[in-house]
């Protein structure tokens, strides 16, 4: 097929590129699963349209607030990651890690945010300010200029950005644990939080990753690569007819691909990296 819809149908698609069923194509079909993978992979990590935006929201459980609320006095308790460092002198240094994160499904590659865990006097609850602007200034719609009225939100929003500091969070994908350096003790059970995270996509869900343009260059040159690797070792070897292999200029012309291809990644579907000033 022109447009491959399955994980069987790139590969075949790939292979047709390749020559196949004119040439026979080298490699093991262990090795062509293999590729496939790979290529997914850096799709899903490299390019813009591999991953989606999406909101998760997660349940606090009492084994989060017990393994997160641990304290270094309890180095044996629980959550708590023990390591010992000797200086020069002999004295050895005991240091404690409270394991206070939650994990998060192996498809999320990246966490922006996670949403405020309580709210503060100026923008939450029957008593903030911002309700009682709303129960007494515009009960009337048209007391209250809008010009005004941004103005004080304004105003109010940098008054709970200093009084209200966000927590801290680390994450780290090859991990899979969202670390949420937080006040445990404070939080509750059962109550939630919503992550503002990227979640790779599944190409088993999103049929159309088969056909992305990007996949299918680099799959074909990826097996190209592969065969001419496998290739290699029969240099000089002569078929009957005089036909003689020739697995190192496969391996080098799909190495030039690849390179060329990485590149136009960079360029055409990666998202540019954030500039850092100081």
């Amino acid at each position: 097929m022109a447009q491959p819809a399955s994980r069987q149908e790139l590969i075949d698609y790939c292979l047709r590129r390749l020559g196949a069923p004119v040439l026979e194509i080298n490699v093991d079909d262990d090795q062509i699963d293999d590729l496939v993978d790979d290529a997914l992979q850096y799709f899903n990590e490299r390019h813009f349209d591999g991953v989606e935006r999406m909101y998760l929201k997660y349940q606090i459980t009492q084994d989060d607030i017990d393994r997160g609320k641990a304290t270094s006095k309890t180095p044996r308790g629980p959550g708590i990651t023990t390591s010992t460092a000797t200086s020069t002198t002999g004295i050895t240094y005991n240091w404690y890690e409270s394991s206070n994160y939650i994990q998060v499904p192996d498809s999320v590659i990246g966490i922006e945010n996670v949403f405020k865990f309580d709210t503060s006097s100026i923008s939450g609850g029957m008593f903030s300010i911002k309700y009682q602007l709303f129960l007494n200034d515009l009960y009337y719609f048209n007391s209250v200029e809008l010009l005004q009225y941004s103005m004080v939100k304004s105003y109010l929003e940098d008054i709970d950005f200093l009084l209200t500091t966000d927590k801290q969070i680390r994450f780290n994908k090859r991990q899979n644990r969202l670390y949420l350096d937080i006040d445990w003790k404070s939080q509750s059970k059962d109550t939630y939080i919503v992550i503002d995270c990227y979640r790779a996509l599944d190409p088993q869900s999103f049929s159309k990753i088969y056909n992305d343009s990007f996949v299918k260059k680099y799959l074909t040159a990826l097996i190209k690569k592969q065969w001419g690797q496998n290739l290699i070792k029969f240099q000089g070897v002569k078929l009957p007819g005089g036909i003689e292999l020739n697995g190192r200029q496969l391996y080098d012309d799909s190495v030039r691909e690849l390179e060329d291809i990485k590149q136009r990644m960079s360029l055409e579907y990666e998202l540019p990296p954030y500039d850092f000033i100081g």
